[in-house]
């Protein structure tokens, strides 16, 4: 069945919330979109249910003016900064021979159930980096493949479990109830990376308001994910700070003069006026060179950060294609060819999402990664096997069948007349006169057309009885 989807991106600066469905070839169908500015949540954290709650609402209601669907599921990012992230394996015996989606399903369970989960931890995603069958190589998808034993290794991301009730709380004041949740740079990779990065290797970091995901990719599977408290808006914060100036005109000192790549010759003698935090009738001068000093110097904490803690997880030494750089931070100037002197000569990119085609906005900005992350995550039919935040298995949608399904349909009721002349008689056998005697209401049985004769007759009779 055919169902109706809405995906909600609760960022640092703003709720996204967009209604789509498949249509009859699975391609993905925008129904409404809304967007609202974020309050109650602190670096991903909800840190008032009730003032949260009403800007998811008023994002789900934004996009709901477009359409009446009625909505069947609802899937929800969530901030990597109360999730971890740990390596599990498990194996089954395959008792026919045969793989099927079955026994795909009896391996990730049982990696699932080997996994050292914490107490106060919930599994969002069992995700296979690899499977085995017999002692064959790595096997990307195992299904329909012959074997006596299957085996796989997972990377299994968990969060708290009092964070995600209180995103549950927070959507059911809304009205809303949640069935599915992914993790933000999860969701940002499956936007962003094409299936080359996929495959060889790569590391998405999502720069937000106020915080920092990223997350490594390899074998067309999540290995490792990472989170960091530390956004754009801290550069605006540190502006404001060390020249005095009011947070209004820190952010737009940022998105003008903000450039990497000009050097300190370029810069001297130049300066730009602004106002005084408690004093803005007056403004002072400040040079440029010393505003990019200060940009400079928190950009480069948070990229040294990811490098030294991919370093130290030991997955520095896989990623493959690169680094690949998105979020709203990734239009700054200058910033790949910083990432490229962090991360020692790696092939850097600045990506953004897939766009969706669709007739409200487009998805093509940085700042949308997420939430076609999210869409593609919920309908796009090219998955690989996983089990979700509810241990139920993902499965490949198989399109060709969908669509020779719906085609059988359509053929079935090429006839138009004989679909009209079914429709009427479906129509006749539904309907109920209603005739009114001494304030009582009579239900009679409605006429078939092969015994008209007999039962008008009838009719009459007890019509005639009556008066």
């Amino acid at each position: 069945m055919n169902k109706t989807l809405l995906a909600i991106d609760i960022g640092s600066a703003n709720i996204t919330a967009v209604i789509a469905r498949n249509n009859l070839d699975y391609k993905i169908n925008i129904l409404g979109t809304g967007s609202y500015k974020s309050d109650g949540i602190n670096k991903g954290v909800i840190s008032n249910i009730e003032v949260a709650s009403k800007c998811v609402k008023e994002a789900v209601l934004l996009a709901k003016r477009n359409t009446t669907e009625q909505i069947d599921s609802t899937v929800v990012s969530i901030s990597g900064a109360y999730t971890k992230g740990l390596r599990s394996s498990g194996s089954v015996n395959i008792p026919n021979g045969l793989i099927t989606e079955n026994e795909i399903n009896q391996v990730l369970q049982m990696a699932l159930y080997n996994a050292t989960i914490i107490p106060e931890y919930e599994v969002v995603h069992v995700i296979p980096i690899f499977f085995k069958i017999d002692d064959s190589a790595d096997v990307e998808n195992p299904l329909n493949m012959n074997g006596s034993r299957l085996e796989v290794s997972v990377y299994v991301v968990t969060a708290k479990k009092t964070s995600l009730t209180n995103i549950k709380s927070a959507l059911k004041i809304a009205g809303i109830t949640v069935n599915n949740f992914v993790l933000d740079g999860y969701a940002t990779a499956i936007s962003i990376l094409d299936e080359q990065q996929k495959k060889f290797g790569a590391t998405v970091i999502n720069i937000g308001a106020t915080t920092t995901e990223y997350v490594c990719y390899k074998g067309s599977s999540l290995i490792y994910d990472g989170f960091i408290p530390v956004g754009s808006n801290h550069i605006t914060n540190d502006l404001s700070v060390m020249l005095h100036t009011p947070p209004i005109a820190a952010e737009k000192i940022k998105t003008e003069y903000g450039d990497l790549l000009k050097t300190n010759e370029e810069l001297v003698n130049k300066k730009v006026r602004t106002p005084r935090i408690g004093d803005e009738k007056n403004s002072s001068e400040v040079s440029l060179e010393h505003v990019q000093t200060i940009i400079h110097a928190r950009v480069e904490e948070v990229l040294t950060l990811i490098r030294n803690n991919l370093k130290k997880s030991g997955i520095h030494e896989n990623l493959g294609t690169g680094i690949v750089i998105t979020g709203g931070m990734s239009k700054l100037i200058g910033l790949k060819e910083l990432a490229t002197l962090v991360f020692d000569g790696l092939p850097v990119k600045i990506s953004n999402p897939i766009n969706i085609k669709n007739g409200y906005i487009s998805f093509e900005d940085e700042k949308m990664a997420t939430i076609v992350g999210l869409l593609l995550y919920s309908l796009e039919p090219n998955r690989n096997f996983e089990l979700d935040s509810n241990k139920n298995l993902i499965k490949k949608r198989k399109i060709q069948e969908r669509i020779e399904k719906v085609e059988n349909t359509i053929s079935s009721q090429d006839d138009s007349e004989k679909f009209v002349q079914q429709q009427r008689e479906q129509k006749l056998k539904q309907e109920e006169h209603i005739i009114k005697g001494d304030h009582n209401t009579t239900i009679l049985p409605t006429i078939s057309k092969d015994k008209k004769g007999r039962g008008m007759s009838k009719f009459w009779n007890v019509i005639t009885e009556w008066f």
